[in-house]
């Protein structure tokens, strides 16, 4: 307990990203849903803060994957591997065998800031 008599929850990082999402949801102005929730504004921002720059990192959030393969146990197909990696937006990379890592670690930082 601080000085004032008021205990601090520390929150999980999934409650602070719950958090943002339900306030994003709510449509409600900051002080509204701070209030509502018994929070600081500024422990707000500092979640939204955290988010953004979670989304915009190599370790940001997980997202969903789905697994395709279409390759039999054919040893004739290896060199016609292409891994595809499709984001929400819709952008689609193709990476086919002897790619070359740097190349798409540009392309990747590239696409994070457009």
């Amino acid at each position: 307990m601080s000085e004032l008599g008021v205990v601090r929850k520390r929150r999980s990082r999934a409650e602070a990203e719950a958090l943002v999402a339900e306030f994003e949801a709510s449509g409600l102005m900051r002080e509204a849903f701070c209030e509502l929730r018994g929070l600081a504004v500024g422990t707000l921002d500092k979640y939204r803060r955290r988010a953004q720059r979670g989304s915009q990192s190599d370790g940001g959030s997980l997202l969903p994957v789905e697994v395709v393969s279409s390759r039999g146990h054919d040893a004739n197909r290896a060199g016609r591997d292409v891994l595809v990696v499709e984001s929400r937006s819709g952008r689609r990379i193709e990476v086919r065998c002897g790619f070359d890592a740097v190349t798409l670690e540009r392309l990747l930082a590239i696409l994070d800031r457009a």
